[in-house]
């Protein structure tokens, strides 16, 4: 649904008083219906901000391939307005209800990022509720520019989006996918410098690269590309189940073939292949499990009730089970270090599938800030390709184990191979290596422009001690 720009100017401004209206020292939450962060807070204490007036496509302009989004508008929305254009944000977060302000405040990826970077790299203007209050207007070339290129990684502790201008680009109805299968993670990262590079594989061009890891000698990279026409196309929203068909389809002559609409949510359909903790990929239950509510925010509220009942670990505990610990984390690190992650990954946690998707930064460091990095919340090199490992379930658990004991055993792998951990789920770093990994020098400088009274929680106290 598109928006009219004087509703949204009078919204920002009744969102302005009834943020002013609530008590300065009563925590902030956005009343928002869904959520794909992994952090379950008790909300009891929270009083909430109706940001439902910013939650539409308020226009796109097919010519310039501008879109003018609001700040809460699910990809799911912003897709199937940009498409009607022939369009596409550069890059497309692999979950329908992920909003577009969530990707840019607390990042986003997917299989075309070895191209075009993170979701914030192709947004030019950001309308920004501050924690002070204020509502600016930033962009990489004006008097707000430290906090356009501070807003990313900071989870609204620095203030809410309202409005995004984005980049879009041009699509093709369908899009041609070939997996490749590689017998070792050092094969697979090899290949993934080489495909990226050229942005090509076996004389064809390839604009979408991600992968997933079923063992430790058994790694697909999917390569897809857009194209005109396709002698079929799959469907993975009923009996099939997308992440089967990897290897079913790898090495074959003609891959695979989807809609660019199915392809944008091929892993919606089953969050990834996290769907069959609650059998939904056992042929009985699929059968009769609605399409409609085979999307990842049905899943997550199940994970939701589950964490709110602690039923799962209490039938664990009455079977005689041994507990377990949820594991649910993406991370980064460069891709010549990527086969020592996945080493470490089978040898120490067990847990399979692994996706794999490799990102390199579009934006080069230009702040205007004194910035060695373009992005400084989440400092990444440039002209360096990087590997998003993501991974997503639970390990079983030893008795003895130290609290979070594979949580913490990744944040020490990741920290000593110079990578980056995202902050959507739980965080278990001390305080002075959080800020060490996440630039607390320059978050400080920013939390006293635009939040000077701590309004908001700052970004350690979300991620890390608040729970």
């Amino acid at each position: 649904m598109q928006r009219d720009f004087a509703d949204h100017v009078e919204a920002v401004q009744r969102l302005r008083r009834d943020y002013a209206q609530l008590p300065a020292d009563a925590p902030v939450r956005l009343a928002k219906p869904t959520s794909n962060l992994f952090r379950f807070r008790d909300p009891a204490a929270t009083r909430t901000l109706d940001v439902s007036a910013f939650t539409s496509v308020l226009s796109v302009d097919p010519v310039e391939r501008i879109a003018e989004v609001g700040g809460m508008t699910t990809y799911e929305d912003l897709v199937a307005a940009t498409l009607e254009h022939g369009l596409m944000p550069l890059v497309v977060p692999q979950l329908r209800t992920i909003t577009l302000g969530g990707a840019v405040t607390g990042l986003g990826i997917e299989s075309s990022s070895f191209r075009n970077g993170l979701p914030h790299e192709s947004v030019e203007e950001i309308e920004i509720l501050t924690g002070a209050g204020d509502t600016v207007v930033a962009r990489r070339d004006n008097e707000h520019r430290e906090l356009f290129h501070g807003f990313p990684n900071s989870y609204g502790t620095l203030g809410y989006s309202l409005r995004l201008r984005i980049e879009l680009e041009p699509v093709k109805p369908y899009v041609h996918l070939r997996h490749l299968r590689f017998g070792s993670a050092g094969e697979a990262m090899d290949a993934f410098a080489r495909i990226c590079a050229e942005a090509e594989y076996d004389g064809e061009r390839v604009d979408f690269v991600d992968g997933v890891a079923f063992a430790a000698d058994e790694l697909y990279l999917t390569l897809a590309a857009f194209v005109d026409t396709a002698p079929w196309t799959s469907d993975y929203t009923g009996h099939d189940i997308y992440y089967t068909s990897i290897p079913r389809y790898a090495g074959t002559g003609p891959g695979d073939y989807l809609t660019i609409h199915d392809y944008l949510w091929r892993w919606d359909t089953d969050w990834f292949w996290c769907s069959r903790a609650f059998g939904v990929q056992h042929p009985a239950i699929r059968r009769f499990w609605p399409r409609s509510l085979k999307r990842s925010d049905v899943y997550r509220r199940l994970v939701a009730l589950d964490r709110r009942t602690d039923f799962s670990r209490l039938l664990a505990y009455y079977r005689g089970r041994p507990q377990q610990e949820p594991l649910i984390q993406d991370i980064e690190v460069a891709v010549e270090r990527g086969a020592e992650f996945l080493d470490f990954f089978h040898a120490e946690i067990g847990m399979t599938p692994i996706w794999m998707c490799p990102l390199r930064l579009r934006e080069k460091a230009d702040t205007g800030a004194g910035e060695a990095h373009p992005w400084p919340l989440y400092p990444l090199e440039q002209d360096r390709l990087y590997v998003n490992f993501g991974f997503w379930g639970m390990v079983p658990m030893r008795p003895g184990q130290r609290r979070a004991h594979h949580n913490r055993l990744v944040e020490e792998e990741v920290s000593r191979l110079g990578g980056h951990k995202s902050l959507y789920s739980d965080v278990f770093y001390e305080e002075e290596e959080f800020w060490r990994l996440y630039n607390g020098e320059g978050y400080r400088r920013l939390k006293g422009a635009y939040d000077p009274d701590g309004r908001l929680l700052d970004l350690y106290a979300k991620c890390v001690s608040s729970k």
